[in-house]
């Protein structure tokens, strides 16, 4: 078995996650209508503590697989990229970074900062879990669905998309490959411009005095030096919302989230529930709630 192959068949094991109810943590039934309000505000921040049990729990659900038996066995990193790796005969070893998204949120929140130059073999892929509770906003943690892609193409739509000189740059990590695993930097920054027009002009100029190929990332040493040139001569800050991977344009998870919000769940799709949270006064919701069913707030 090669690395291609494992991810293959990990990948097609943990698509099979679609539609399970997760035994990890239940939300109790709100006491009354305000507290089930109070609940579709906050419910999202669980993401990243569920993100983090379903993360144990991938590790555990891929070694029981005959698939991997006597070949070696997935292990979770914590703290550590990526979050499950495999560990025997395989090299270079598969492995996966796995994210919760709650699609009632406004955004899928997680941030994918590691540099291109991590997935030269494309041996790492990302997994994006989109749940809800199965009654909507309370119950066991459902998951939707299950969108899996791989992590060299996802660096690579990122760089692509955020990489417009002057006005953004994104920079590699230093050359940390010396020092011992646990201290090594993979992850990418983004930086905006804030200089004056004038100032504009001149880092135009000084980056066409580079070549043709200035505008197409490069995720090499040569490339961060002229970039970071750059940032010592003019006005940038540090982009806290970089990398956030709703916001990078990947082709495959653009799919995805247009499928999980058109899927069906308790008589509308996800998007449909959206809306309804997003937009609607509290009476609106007060009735939805009400009629909602098995687990009705009337039980």
């Amino acid at each position: 078995m090669n690395t291609e192959q494992a991810i293959k068949i990990a990948s097609n094991h943990l698509a099979k996650l679609k539609g399970r109810t997760l035994d990890l943590v239940t939300i109790n039934k709100p006491s009354s209508i305000e507290a089930a309000i109070n609940l579709t505000k906050i419910i999202s921040k669980l993401s990243p503590i569920l993100g983090n049990m379903i993360e144990f729990n991938t590790v555990e659900f891929l070694n029981e697989l005959k698939d991997f038996s006597g070949v070696g066995q997935w292990k979770r990193q914590d703290p550590g990229f990526p979050d499950a790796i495999f560990q025997g005969s395989i090299l270079p070893a598969p492995g996966f970074e796995i994210k919760a998204w709650f699609p009632l949120a406004t955004e899928i929140t997680a941030r994918f900062r590691d540099s291109q130059n991590s997935f030269k073999n494309d041996e790492t892929y990302v997994v994006l879990l989109a749940w809800l509770p199965e009654y909507l906003i309370f119950g066991k943690p459902q998951i939707i669905d299950v969108g899996i892609f791989s992590g060299q193409s996802i660096a690579k739509a990122r760089d692509d998309h955020y990489h417009q000189p002057p006005d953004y740059l994104v920079i590699e990590p230093e050359d940390t490959s010396d020092r011992t695993l646990n201290l090594q930097q993979t992850n990418t920054r983004g930086y905006k411009w804030q200089g004056t027009d004038s100032d504009r002009q001149k880092a135009i100029h000084l980056i066409n005095s580079w070549g043709n190929n200035v505008y197409q990332y490069q995720p090499s040493r040569g490339f961060r030096a002229q970039l970071q040139n750059l940032i010592r001569q003019f006005r940038y800050r540090e982009d806290s919302n970089y990398a956030k991977i709703d916001r990078i344009n990947h082709p495959g998870i653009e799919n995805f989230k247009t499928q999980v919000l058109s899927c069906v769940f308790q008589d509308k799709t996800i998007s449909e529930w959206e809306n309804l949270f997003k937009n609607n006064t509290e009476e609106t919701l007060t009735e939805i709630l009400l009629k909602f069913g098995k687990g009705s707030l009337r039980d």
